[in-house]
């Protein structure tokens, strides 16, 4: 017959809770006839403090029972032998499920991996002790979130796994050192691949040139000087179909990407993503893609970054983040959601061959786009096809003329107006400066005829339509790109110093014509960003 612990939840005043009181403390003792301290089970000790039982009796009374607390592992109640964990706790039974499913989710789609899932589910089946509420593998990840949220350090985390061992049951299942730790949550995290790069940004060591020793463009080798497993150049790739599939596995998420589609207040106002044209001009354009609500809309940011927080440092990082626009605008911008698919970094900056390092991430978004991938649903509980769609991309202007390589300085420096860009060469400035404003202003406003306060000139010229799309394409066709930077030979750079030398004693006679913009620069877009200004999507 079992102890009765109906008492632990009734009044403290009552008779009942008195009579239990000194049921548990007579039983305590009985088991441990030889000490004159016991582990106190009240709210603010929880068994982490050992008092007398004079002192547990008033903790009991003041404080109140543990009431998470059914099992009575730390003052000699043995489990039964045939009892599974979540039998003895209603907690403990829905802990276990939502490890269960998120394992089982985690390993959907992996057929190569069934030891790693093996271990994690024997993990599961294991409570953190005898009577915890947890079981190895969710407590495991409850410190590590912990870790997380509040920046502890490897070395912190390490001493406090160490400390929670000691402190705990002999038979506890928790991890001593950060070592176990990442080895048993290694098989829950997403993977990612280290892609090799030619040093001159040529190309990656990937796909048909995945076994290739030097680069077939320069001829640069693959690994740096004197070594022959040290890459000179890594691309961190994170694919994101997997973290695609990953949120979907969460019903909580999986509902919140379609708020687009059902929470969103239809004002006729631009306030959500969903009222822009590009978004209007993919739902109205392909109507297949637009009656799934599920399919997936996406923005794309890049930028360099200093992650050595000092302007000096000669190291350069680039990482390239996905953005969700599914999920409510509270969410979409989030920390959680952010999705970092790519980090380029090297000790030069990719500039406008970053083209080579997107291509990875741009073959997953073809296959997105074009065929999809098959997801699992769980707050539908169903299976569907699940597509994306890259709407535009975010970023400053410098890094815009990088992506889409349109010329973003110079004489042409407007990407909209291109050769029609109004400009004007300041000789004693040298700068280039922009004075075709008016041109846009009506053709009878009275700004067009003044000439003193611009340019001492009337403004007659209309404004002119940018490029279509089609019209940007029609001008690109046939046009082959090159990847990769050039070096130059020491006679080049000798000459370059020395022209500098010259052109620094005539500086009021430098000319900078038109002729010398960057044309080849305008017309190396990438074959991909053709077909995106082809449909109009930016």
């Amino acid at each position: 017959m079992g102890i009765d612990k109906s008492w632990i939840s009734f009044d403290r005043l009552s008779n009942a809770y008195d009579e239990g009181v000194e049921a548990f403390l007579e039983f305590a003792q009985s088991n441990n006839p030889n000490s004159n301290v016991i582990p106190c089970p009240c709210q603010k000790c929880i068994n982490l403090c050992h008092h007398s039982i004079v002192e547990v009796r008033y903790h009991l009374f003041a404080r109140g029972f543990n009431e998470n607390y059914k099992i009575w592992s730390f003052h000699g109640e043995k489990l039964p032998k045939h009892s599974r964990p979540q039998d003895f706790d209603d907690n403990y039974t829905s802990d276990y499920h939502y490890t269960k499913e998120m394992l089982d989710d985690a390993f959907a789609y992996v057929d190569n991996e069934p030891e790693s899932l093996k271990s994690l589910l024997e993990e599961c089946d294991k409570p953190l002790y005898v009577g915890s509420m947890y079981n190895a593998l969710s407590g495991l990840l409850k410190f590590q979130h912990l870790k997380g949220q509040y920046g502890w350090s490897d070395a912190s985390f390490d001493a406090l796994l160490g400390a929670i061992k000691d402190v705990l049951p002999l038979d506890s299942t928790i991890p001593s050192s950060i070592y176990e730790a990442k080895k048993l949550l290694k098989g829950v995290g997403l993977q990612y691949e280290k892609i090799h790069a030619c040093e001159n940004d040529c190309i990656l060591f990937w796909k048909e040139h995945k076994d290739a020793s030097r680069c077939p463009t320069c001829g640069a080798s693959r690994w740096k000087n004197n070594t022959e497993n040290v890459p000179s150049k890594v691309l961190w790739y994170f694919p994101p179909i997997p973290r695609f599939r990953r949120m979907f596995s969460s019903p909580e998420i999986a509902h919140d990407l379609t708020w687009h589609a059902r929470g969103r207040v239809n004002n006729g106002k631009l306030t959500y993503p969903r009222d822009s044209p590009a978004w209007k001009l993919v739902d109205n354009t392909w109507k297949e893609f637009e009656k799934e609500d599920r399919n997936i809309r996406l923005a794309l940011s890049a930028d360099g970054i200093n992650p050595h927080k000092s302007l000096s440092s000669k190291h350069s990082c680039w990482p390239v983040i996905l953005i969700t626009y599914n999920l409510p605008s509270y969410l979409c911008m989030s920390r959680k959601f952010m999705m970092l698919t790519l980090l380029i970094s090297g000790p030069t900056q990719p500039s406008n061959n970053i083209g080579v390092y997107l291509a990875p991430l741009i073959e997953d978004l073809k296959l997105l786009w074009e065929i999809g991938v098959k997801t699992f649903d769980a707050y539908k509980k169903e299976y569907f096809n699940l597509r994306a769609v890259l709407l535009w991309t975010i970023n400053d202007f410098p890094a815009y003329g990088n992506l889409s390589r349109c010329v973003t300085k110079g004489y042409h420096a407007c990407p909209i107006c291109s050769e029609n860009t109004s400009s004007l060469w300041l000789p004693k400035s040298r700068k280039v400066c922009f004075l075709g404003h008016r041109k846009f202003l009506p053709l009878r406003h009275p700004f067009r005829k003044r000439k003193k306060d611009f340019n001492n000139q009337q403004e007659r010229d209309a404004m002119k339509h940018p490029l279509s799309g089609e019209e940007i394409y029609d001008y690109l066709e046939g046009f082959e790109n090159k990847w990769g930077k050039k070096k130059k030979s020491k006679k080049e750079t000798s000459k370059k110093k020395m022209s500098k030398k010259k052109t620094s004693k005539k500086t009021s006679k430098k000319k900078t014509p038109k002729e010398k913009t960057s044309k080849k620069e305008k017309e190396s877009i990438d074959e991909r960003t053709k077909l995106w200004h082809k449909n109009q999507l930016f």
